[in-house]
């Protein structure tokens, strides 16, 4: 009776050591290491309403579907990238980069406006 309990043992050890491997090949697949650019999502900011106190997702890889905010197709495209998440501080109208070279995010810096951001195809990373 205890050898084959210890049988057992050992091929519940190796299935659970099996399992974690594909667990893992099941993550790496999902989650690359090295993260994808971002892409030009659109060569204009987008002017919006920020109310005071409201938690906000601002798209990081440039393919949401609804700009400036995350829409989650960093997830699903396996970008690596995950959106920036802010507070407002006060209710005001803010100016958000769309084109995802500016050096204040979330907000414009005017980079839009920039040879290599206007010479760049929307969807294409800079």
């Amino acid at each position: 009776m205890s050898s084959m309990w210890v049988t057992l043992q050992r091929a519940a050890c190796g299935a659970g050591l099996n399992q974690r491997r594909d667990f893992f090949s099941w993550l790496t697949q999902w989650f690359s290491k090295a993260p994808a650019k971002a892409v030009v999502a659109q060569k204009t900011p987008i002017k919006v309403e920020l109310v005071a106190g409201t938690l906000y997702r601002w798209c990081v890889c440039g393919r949401s579907k609804k700009q400036p905010f995350c829409d989650g197709s960093h997830f699903f495209q396996r970008t690596g990238l995950v959106p920036l998440k802010f507070k407002a501080q006060e209710t005001r109208t803010a100016v958000l980069c769309t084109c995802k070279a500016t050096q204040r995010p979330p907000y414009c810096d005017g980079t839009h406006k920039s040879e290599r951001v206007q010479k760049a195809e929307v969807g294409s990373p800079l």
